[in-house]
C-alpha cells in the first residue's frame, strides 16, 4: 500500500486528527502551568509582577518566529487568514474591549474556560455556553447587521499584513517578511529578559509551556494551510481561536449527523480532553460550582460579551494575541491592544470575578 497515496485520499480527515492531537498538547499545557492572558494582566497591574506577562511575550515570540518561518519556507499563505483584513473596522476595536471586559468579568477568556471545564470546573461550563451562542447570535443571528455595518465602518488600509503593506511600498519580499519580523522579537526579547527587583520572575518551565504553545500555533498554521491544502476541499486557513470555533462546536453537537468537524472543533475537543487527562494524571480534577448568584451573574455577562466582543475583533486572547499577532496582520495590532484595555478597565474598576 502506497502511504503516499493513503494520504492524499484522506489528507483532511489527516489534518483533523492532527489538529486534535494539538488542542490536546494546548490544553494539557495550559492546564500544567496555568497559561492565561487575564491571570498576566491581573499579575501586572494590580501585583506590579510581570513574570507572567514576559511569559505570554515568549508564546507571542514563538509563534510569530515559527508561523513566518513557516510562511516563508513552505509558502504558508498567512495574508489569507481571516486576521487578514483589507480595513481597520470599528468592530476590531470595540469588539475587543467587549471581550477584554468580558474575559475579566468572567475570570477567564475562552481558551482558559476550556481548560477549567477540564479540569472540573462547572462555572467554566456555563460562560462557554454563553461564549457560544453570542457568537452564533453575532455571526449569522440578530446581531449580524450589527456585525456587518460595523465591518463597513474602517480605515482603509494599502495591506492587509504588515510585510505586504512593506511590499507595496518597494521592500522585496525577504526584506518586507524579515525586518518587521526581527523588529518585533528584538522589542519582545528587550521585554523579556528585563527583570525588575520587584519582579518575582517567572519558572523555567513556564517559559518551556509558552514557547511549546507558541509552537503549537505555527503548527495550527501548517495544518490547515499545508496537510489540509486538498484540491477539491481545502481546509480554511485557521490556527489556534476559541470563539467562533466554540459556536460551531455547539451547533456540531446539534447537527453532527448532517455536518462534518472542522478544523475549529477538533481543536475545541482536544483542548477540553488534554486538560481533562492532566488533570486526572496530576489528581488535580475537582468538581467546582457557583458559590453566589452574583458569580453566575458575572459568568454569564461575561462569556456573552467574549461571545460578542470576539466575533467583532475576529478572535480572542489566544487568537488576535497568538495567531493573528503571528501573521503580522494589522488588524491584530489593533485588536489586540483594545482587548488588554477592556480587561485592564475593567481591574481598575474592581469588576473581576472571582475566582475560577
Amino acid at each position: 500500500m502506497d502511504l503516499a497515496v493513503v494520504f492524499q485520499e484522506h489528507r483532511i480527515q489527516a489534518a483533523l486528527a492532527v489538529a486534535l492531537l494539538l488542542g490536546i498538547a494546548f490544553g494539557a499545557l495550559a492546564q500544567w502551568k496555568g497559561f492565561c492572558l487575564l491571570r498576566s494582566l491581573e499579575d501586572a497591574r494590580v501585583h506590579r509582577r510581570f513574570g507572567k506577562l514576559r511569559v505570554f511575550a515568549l508564546a507571542m515570540l514563538a509563534a510569530l518566529l515559527m508561523s513566518q518561518a513557516l510562511a516563508y519556507g513552505w509558502g504558508i499563505p498567512l495574508q489569507r487568514s481571516v486576521y487578514a483584513q483589507p480595513g481597520l473596522s470599528l468592530g476590531l476595536l470595540f469588539g475587543g474591549l467587549m471581550f477584554g471586559a468580558g474575559m475579566t468579568l468572567a475570570n477567564a477568556c475562552g481558551a482558559r474556560s476550556l481548560v477549567l471545564l477540564g479540569s472540573g470546573n462547572l462555572r467554566s461550563l456555563l460562560t462557554l455556553m454563553c461564549i457560544a451562542v453570542a457568537a452564533g447570535v453575532t455571526m449569522s443571528g440578530v446581531l449580524a447587521p450589527l456585525r456587518m455595518w460595523m465591518a463597513g465602518v474602517n480605515l482603509p488600509v494599502p495591506a492587509a499584513t504588515v510585510p505586504q503593506w512593506l511590499a507595496s511600498a518597494g521592500l522585496g519580499e525577504t526584506a518586507a517578511r524579515g525586518i518587521p519580523v526581527a523588529l518585533l522579537s528584538v522589542l519582545l526579547l528587550l521585554f523579556i529578559l528585563r527583570r525588575p527587583e520587584n519582579d518575582d520572575g517567572s519558572a523555567p518551565w513556564s517559559g518551556l509551556a509558552a514557547i511549546l504553545i507558541g509552537l503549537l500555533v505555527g503548527l495550527g498554521w501548517f495544518v490547515t494551510g499545508h496537510l489540509g491544502a486538498d484540491d477539491f476541499e481545502p481546509m480554511p486557513l485557521a490556527s489556534l481561536s476559541f470563539i467562533a470555533p466554540m459556536s460551531e462546536s455547539l451547533l456540531y453537537l446539534q447537527l453532527s449527523s448532517g455536518i462534518s468537524a472542522g478544523f475549529g472543533v477538533m481543536i475545541v475537543a482536544g483542548v477540553l480532553a488534554g486538560a481533562f487527562l492532566l488533570a486526572i494524571a496530576t489528581r488535580s480534577f475537582e468538581w467546582r460550582g457557583f458559590s453566589s448568584v452574583g458569580q453566575m451573574a458575572r459568568s454569564m455577562i461575561g462569556g456573552l460579551l467574549m461571545g460578542v466582543g470576539g466575533v467583532l475583533t475576529l478572535g480572542c486572547s489566544i487568537g488576535q494575541g497568538l495567531s493573528g499577532f503571528s501573521t503580522l496582520s494589522l488588524a491584530s495590532f489593533v485588536s489586540l491592544p483594545a482587548i488588554v484595555l477592556g480587561s485592564l478597565l475593567m481591574l481598575n474598576g474592581s469588576f473581576k470575578g472571582q475566582s475560577a
